[in-house]
């Protein structure tokens, strides 16, 4: 029997903290559904290596990298005939890492705005979702997961980094316009407990 629900096309996004089990949900999302999935480029980003040794140096070259992959994924979205499943969003970019990184000092006022006179301009181009999914998560589950994964890109990432990326996570959400469905992982594992996996797809179901 066929459990995948009825749908025109569709473009679904995943949100959340780093750790908080995006790419892993949108993969699982893809082959349940059938849907394409977009991922976001980490292995193949030139920058991130050098951002995490030297983050005041790279954060303006790493952000605007991101910034322009994420519009070319939302090109390819948007001419994709069927439902894609899209890992972040290009407002994270900018609402959440590029201003984190100008909130702790990393990216200054004048790249800031620069960055931000970029994005804007894109926007002409970009329509909302048709259903958010935000991945929320406290920071000790996060931080977790981060050191579970062990990329090795990662491993200067400390709580206070991790902290600030909530907290503007947590701002934009609450002003979002789209829709949206938020699911709380701090106690859920879609990788090792297959009961919370289920739970989890009964919930995105019946949004869609």
């Amino acid at each position: 029997m066929d459990n995948t629900p009825s749908y025109r096309k569709k473009h679904i996004a995943i949100s959340g903290n780093i750790g908080s089990g995006k790419t892993t949900l949108t993969k699982v999302l893809a082959e349940t559904f059938g849907w394409l999935p977009q991922y976001e480029q980490i292995e193949s980003n030139p920058y991130l290596g050098d951002f995490y040794q030297d983050k005041q140096r790279w954060a303006f070259n790493l952000q605007v990298y991101f910034l322009n992959n994420r519009l070319e994924q939302i090109k390819k979205i948007q001419k994709h005939p069927t439902t894609v499943i899209q890992d972040r969003t290009i407002y994270e970019d900018a609402f959440i890492f590029a201003k984190s990184l100008n909130f702790i000092g990393h990216l200054s006022d004048r790249d800031y705005q620069n960055y931000l006179k970029l994005y804007e301009s894109m926007m002409e181009l970009v329509t909302l979702p048709d259903l958010l999914i935000y991945l929320k998560a406290d920071i000790k589950k996060l931080m977790f997961q981060i050191h579970k994964r062990a990329r090795g890109f990662e491993a200067n990432i400390d709580e206070s980094y991790i902290t600030v990326l909530n907290e503007h996570y947590e701002k934009w959400i609450s002003s979002y316009t789209g829709k949206i469905l938020s699911i709380d992982v701090s106690h859920l594992d879609f990788v090792e407990n297959k009961n919370d996996l289920l739970h989890t797809l009964e919930i995105i179901k019946k949004e869609l």
